[in-house]
């Protein structure tokens, strides 16, 4: 199972907000331990008494600290920095100017800063207040969390922090059940879980609490309504950090569990060679009624991703021409003459930054699997793995899902090379399929009549 410094994508000098409810403390310190550097967390809002004794040292601030008196107290492990006691057990942070420096510092010396934006009384879900969540326009991750515990229960105040406003954000009333889609509606809203986040923030959402078969259905059906809005939703299980029953302090007694992260996923279908050995268009080939290109295309869209990019070259008139009113990216690639690798580099180019993972799909395959495709992009979603490749027989098939860390190695391969030249740069994930027509492909006249004739 990944850990959550991985799940998160979390690179040195990353600075992380979180907000929300049902999890956010724990998500803070369970990733804080894991970062072996010091590591600085602070909020904007206020701490909690119970909450201080997870830090390994509590360095206290004010509006007049300066930041060389930070800076010679800084230690590996968790360096929580606490301003005055505002109210009976609540404590500040730091100061937006103080803030900015400590960012600044961070970000040259490659430490992670982790800063809590918002409470929420414990409550598995909320609705923000009109003075929260308070997100430094610098941050790099802005992660929302929510509690599945809720989902199914009553809307009522037991449940949800500011249950009225939760209410108004779901388009639901008080006491009825809150369902995924509901909780769906608060998140993706500009008014709820994504109130405040700067438009340079990578968003990222942590379905907390998913504890039962039930509630990991429920967070893989929500993952899908709220891609559009976040680079990555994760569906965990942390459980409550556990104070040792001494109220100056706790311990870190969680356990840290990712079942998935859904990030949206890429085809590349590659159609722009010049079937040199077949003597025509394979793309043109006819293939149950419609041309093989377009049936291979609508084979891909009936996966769901997020993008489908086609890589044209050769015959691209006429190619272009049977794609009309598909849902597609068209790229050219006027380099085609010089190689796969230049059609794997024009489509790569052309995705947004926010794709986690691309499949690079072969348009002389005809019977290209919907299933298989899926069956990729969800070993993708529980492993994060660089390379994940169907195996059948013994024998290496296609399309083959690769992860978003390996795209710049694709910008060093030249002529007629593939993914392939990286499965020595990356460990690879076998995916054990059973169906070996997937391994079947059309170069020559004699390959196409014989997958015809069967």
């Amino acid at each position: 199972m990944m850990d959550i410094q991985q799940a998160l994508r979390l690179q040195p000098g990353d600075s992380i907000s979180f907000s929300g409810a049902g999890g956010k403390t724990t998500a803070l310190f369970t990733l804080a331990r894991k970062i072996t550097a010091p590591v600085i967390a602070t909020t904007t809002t206020h701490f909690s008494k119970d909450q201080l004794g997870f830090a390994d040292r509590l360095i206290e601030v004010s509006n007049s600290t300066k930041f060389q008196d930070i800076e010679n107290l800084l230690e590996p492990g968790i360096n929580l920095l606490v301003g005055k006691e505002v109210e009976h057990g609540r404590f500040r942070g730091a100061s937006d100017e103080l803030l900015a420096t400590i960012y600044k510092f961070t970000k040259q010396h490659g430490m992670n800063l982790l800063i809590e934006a918002d409470g929420s009384r414990k409550h598995p879900l909320k609705a923000p207040a009109g003075h929260e969540p308070v997100i430094p326009p610098f941050i790099d991750i802005a992660a929302v969390v929510a509690g599945l515990s809720a989902l199914g229960k009553p809307l009522a105040a037991h449940n949800v922090h500011r249950v009225e406003k939760f209410a108004e954000l779901a388009g639901i009333k008080v006491g009825d059940e809150i369902s995924s889609d509901a909780l769906a509606r608060v998140l993706n809203h500009e008014g709820g879980g994504l109130k405040g986040i700067p438009d340079s923030a990578r968003r990222i959402c942590i379905l907390n609490q998913a504890d039962s078969p039930q509630l990991l259905s429920q967070g893989k059906h929500l993952a899908r309504l709220l891609l559009s809005k976040y680079q990555a939703v994760l569906i965990t299980s942390f459980l409550d950090l556990i104070n040792n029953g001494d109220q100056e302090g706790g311990s870190l007694d969680h356990t840290e569990g990712i079942y998935a992260v859904h990030e949206p996923v890429s085809a590349i279908v590659l159609a722009a060679g010049g079937s040199l050995r077949l003597g025509r268009p394979k793309q043109l080939l006819p293939w149950k009624g419609k041309s093989l290109i377009r049936h291979v295309v609508e084979r891909v869209m009936m996966a769901d991703l997020a993008q489908i990019t086609i890589v044209l070259g050769s015959f691209h008139e006429e190619i272009r021409s049977e794609l009309s009113g598909l849902p597609i990216n068209i790229v050219m690639n006027p380099q085609w003459e010089s190689g796969q690798s230049t059609s794997i580099q024009a489509g790569l180019s052309s995705i947004p930054e926010t794709i986690g993972a691309v499949i690079f799909v072969l348009v002389d395959q005809p019977h290209v699997q919907t299933t298989l495709i899926r069956s990729l992009v969800e070993r993708h979603a529980t492993t994060l793995a660089p390379i994940i490749a169907p195996l059948v027989d013994g024998n290496r098939g296609n399309p083959v899902l690769f992860d978003r860390t390996t795209f710049k190695d694709f910008f060093s391969i030249r002529g007629d090379k593939g993914g392939r030249e990286l499965f020595s740069r990356y460990p690879v994930t076998w995916l054990e399929w059973h169906d070996p027509s997937v391994l079947d492909d059309i170069d020559t006249e004699s390959d196409y009549q014989r997958m015809l004739s069967e």
